[in-house]
């Protein structure tokens, strides 16, 4: 009974100070709302539209005209440039002014025609991936459209049937499944680690900023004198304050994308409270960590953010971990984020049980309990370290 009230009144205690203190609630409850808005409205379609892109026609017949319109009509790609050479589609792509063109040269629908195999050409650019890699997706669509057509012409004009034109033209059909994302949007791969990752940046970065803030303005001592110097009383109750706002937060944003965008999510809802207790548990641990690792308030909270920014890279959403180096894959374990997506995709997206992820959920425990080897630590800080600015 005795702890429970020291810790009550220690959390109390923080709970003014993050009153006093406008950086919590910038940090806790501003920042995180105005991320989820910005994601999810930026990626609210799903996939990137209408992108950029130009057209070299030499040809200008009939045919490269419509493979023009064919280009303009894709999803992900819009005709804004009609250029005069391949020089200017050259520098206009250097640019940034479009994303890639095509190259259609003089001849190639008289080359159609007699059956002598025209070539079209698409260049795009690499610089950004994404937009790179989706104008040449639809250019290349264009290409084979194209042929596709000619082909059904000659077929047609040499008294084929249907079934014969078919079976010519694609003669293996792509039954093709999307698991987890069947409408390939962005919002539903990307959002959902993104905004976790950086939430979590928040929740190791405020963790050491608060226990640091104690050793600057020379308040530890009382706050430890309130929990009779036990340093494990101390920690609870402090941050018992920042774990409600941020579960809070985090249980808002969750029923934002789950109940009113619809994002898929197999997985019932005892998988995704438990994902998120383990969420903010390890956020927080891993900042009380960074301090007690080095009990400075500028270095702790240094290397909180470098390893919550790199974990973001590194968990392998957005470029997979087996393709990376060895000591890349073995370094990858060593970030939260890394653990909450695995676990994320498999008992939340996918309706898998916890026990095929269980190692990740032990990483997230081991995170959480770090605090555990340095509270000694954090204890002699907060009694004999003098602050340096």
């Amino acid at each position: 009974m005795k702890y429970i009230s020291q810790i009550f009144n220690i959390a109390l205690r923080e709970l003014d100070i993050l009153r006093r203190n406008r950086i919590y609630g910038f940090c806790m409850i501003v920042f995180p709302l105005l991320l989820v808005v910005f994601f999810t409205t930026m990626l609210d379609d799903g996939t990137a539209l209408d992108l950029p892109v130009g057209v070299v026609d030499q040809d200008n017949s009939a045919t490269s005209r419509g493979l023009v319109r064919n280009l303009d009509a894709m999803q992900s790609s819009r005709v804004v440039y009609r250029f005069a050479n391949v020089t200017e589609a050259r520098n206009a792509m250097q640019e940034g002014k479009v994303y890639a063109y095509l190259l259609i040269p003089e001849g190639t629908s008289a080359k159609l025609l007699a059956g002598r195999q025209p070539k079209i050409s698409y260049y795009y650019t690499m610089t950004c991936m994404t937009a790179g890699s989706m104008a040449m997706k639809d250019m290349k669509t264009i290409g084979s459209l194209g042929s596709a057509a000619v082909g059904q012409s000659t077929l047609s004009a040499k008294g084929a049937s249907k079934q014969q034109i078919k079976a010519a033209l694609q003669p293996v059909t792509v039954d093709a499944h999307m698991i987890a994302n069947p409408e390939g949007s962005y919002n539903y791969s990307l959002t959902t680690v993104f905004v976790p990752g950086i939430l979590m940046l928040f929740m190791a970065l405020l963790s050491a900023y608060a226990v640091g803030t104690e050793m600057k303005f020379d308040t530890g001592k009382e706050w430890l004198a309130m929990a009779d110097n036990n340093i494990i009383v101390a920690i609870v109750g402090k941050y018992l304050v920042h774990a409600l706002v941020f579960l809070l937060v985090i249980f808002l944003y969750q029923y934002y994308i789950f109940n009113v965008l619809h994002f898929p999510h197999l997985g019932g809802v005892w998988s995704i409270v438990r994902l998120t207790l383990l969420q903010v548990s390890a956020g927080l641990g891993f900042g009380i960590f960074a301090f007690g690792l080095m009990p400075s308030l500028r270095m702790s909270m240094s290397i909180s953010s470098l390893w919550a920014v790199l974990s973001i890279s590194m968990c392998g959403s957005a470029f997979p971990i087996a393709g990376m180096d060895p000591a890349l894959q073995a370094m990858s374990w060593l970030f939260p984020l890394r653990h909450y997506w695995m676990i994320y995709q498999a008992t939340v997206l996918n309706g898998f049980l916890v026990i095929d992820v269980w190692f990740h959920l032990v990483a997230l425990v081991a995170f959480t309990l770090l605090p555990w080897f340095v509270l000694s630590k954090v204890k002699n800080a907060m009694l004999n370290y003098v602050y340096i600015p």
